[in-house]
């Protein structure tokens, strides 16, 4: 997966956005504010932070060596730092970027969680 896919593939879910809260190179990408994907687009090697059910974490971590690891400078039970031009499937890494999407809307508020269902 290239940089440019990758933040597609970020960008094209329901109210995300894209942020530089800590330097122009770093790009965060959040829905209604809470951070669900962390990485340097120009990064060589292309890695992401993403947060993950902590089981499939460790899961994970096991079956991909080095390619999915604790998440760097994140809680490292619940974020693993993805490398994402590595060898690993594409398929998988957009399961990845879904699963860290939907486990931050599903700590959203009610209200918040609503807003998001609609068109």
């Amino acid at each position: 997966m290239s940089p440019q896919e990758l933040r597609e593939l970020c960008l094209s879910f329901n109210a995300a956005v894209e942020d530089f809260p800590f330097n122009p190179e770093t790009s965060v990408f959040k829905v209604l504010g809470k951070l669900f994907a962390l990485t340097d687009l120009d990064g060589r090697p292309l890695t992401v932070n993403l947060k993950c059910d902590p089981e499939e974490a460790v899961r994970l971590r096991g079956e991909h060596p080095g390619l999915i690891v604790p998440g760097y400078h994140m809680n490292k039970r619940h974020w693993n730092t993805v490398t994402v031009d590595a060898g690993l499937p594409d398929r998988l890494v957009r399961e990845l970027v879904e699963d860290s999407y939907d486990l931050v809307v599903a700590g959203l508020p009610r209200a918040d969680r609503l807003r998001l269902d609609r068109p």
